[in-house]
């Protein structure tokens, strides 16, 4: 058998995220011959989530930052209201299963197992409870930013990281508040990693009302409720927006900025609250 020689995809790691990688044999075709080569896959995770002792959820996602994806989902589902409900948080050794124990209403639990929408994502979707708290609420704020800002914070969000370049399979958030901290996520689905970086700041019992939200997937209606949810006031994306997106975020107080890259971007809604 011939030896396989690396992809050109192959960069060396400089943190731990090879754990979640797999490395794989491929052959790769071309029009006027093949090769053999060892590559990177993204190695993805069913993790189960358990609330108040029972099951309500498996996910497909990177087995990373369990504890935060799981609080910014009840969070992002009107749940519980704040990461003050929760009393416990457990994460098994294998990372594959995450409990928590925490006060929730029993409308709210309930609704976690009534019909919800298959959105665009292909993840669960808005539950009746979040609907509800959807409907009547409007992100109103002060909070301004800097197109310039925007679009320099997003040639930095651009740059792939060591996962996307082994890969090319994570989706990216950043939730950046006013006082400047950061906290980031990457993950095989845009939902979730929306989830974890929400998630990481309240568990920091951080202040997301001051903030901007970037992301590497389009932005379809479900990831407008989320900023909603947690009255997040403006949201970017290097990719597109969908109409369903715009009516809501239109609707409910939402700056929704798509295609942003290449140091220009597109702003649909609620544009007064980036300074040109």
């Amino acid at each position: 058998m011939t030896k396989p020689y690396r992809s050109e995809n192959f960069c060396p790691f400089h943190t731990n995220s090879s754990q979640y990688c797999k490395e794989v044999i491929i052959d790769r075709v071309y029009e006027d011959g093949s090769e053999i080569l060892e590559d990177y896959v993204i190695r993805e995770e069913k993790v189960e989530f358990f609330l108040n002792g029972e099951k309500f959820l498996s996910v497909m996602t990177i087995a990373k930052n369990q504890d935060a994806h799981i609080v910014g989902f009840l969070l992002s589902e009107a749940v519980i209201n704040s990461v003050d409900d929760i009393q416990t948080i457990n994460v098994s050794e294998d990372g594959l299963k995450v409990e928590v124990i925490a006060n929730v209403s029993e409308e709210g639990f309930q609704n976690l197992f009534k019909e919800k929408t298959l959105t665009s994502g292909c993840c669960v979707g808005v539950t009746g409870n979040a609907e509800k708290t959807f409907d009547c609420a409007f992100v109103s704020t002060d909070y301004t930013v800097k197109a310039k800002d925007i679009l320099a914070h997003m040639k930095e969000f651009n740059t792939p990281s060591e996962l996307f370049d082994n890969t090319g399979c994570v989706h990216k958030a950043e939730l950046v508040l006013e006082d400047g901290t950061v906290y980031i996520s990457e993950d095989i689905g845009r939902h979730n990693a929306i989830d974890k970086v929400i998630g990481q700041a309240s568990l920091e019992r951080k202040d997301v009302k001051r903030a901007v939200l970037y992301a590497s997937g389009r932005l379809s209606m479900e990831m407008v409720v989320k900023c909603v949810m947690h009255k997040i006031p403006i949201v970017v994306s290097k990719a597109a927006v969908t109409f369903q997106g715009i009516k809501s975020a239109n609707e409910h107080g939402i700056t929704l900025i798509g295609f942003a890259r290449n140091k220009k971007m597109n702003l649909y809604t609620h544009t007064g609250r980036v300074d040109v």
